[in-house]
């Protein structure tokens, strides 16, 4: 599992927040979705094995939001 949080920009209104966690969350091997709004953050758990992260970065684009930036962690 990995952890991994993606720098998002053009959130606009607190609905971007629940369109970004659905979209997320239908994805395969992701949990623990969560986007802060004020932060421009989307957070989540990944299982590399069944989503890659530019999975999830396509899904996101897809909707018209651009992503910045992405840190990914291994979790132990």
């Amino acid at each position: 599992m990995e952890k991994v949080m993606m720098k998002l920009s053009g959130l606009t209104c607190p609905s971007c927040l629940s369109k970004i966690e659905r979209a997320v969350g239908s994805l395969d091997g992701t949990d623990q979705i969560k986007v802060l709004f004020n932060a421009g953050k989307l957070k989540f758990t990944l299982d590399p094995d069944k989503t890659k992260t530019v999975d999830v970065k396509t899904a996101i684009e897809k909707m018209g939001y651009e992503v910045q930036e992405i840190k990914e962690k291994e979790l132990n």
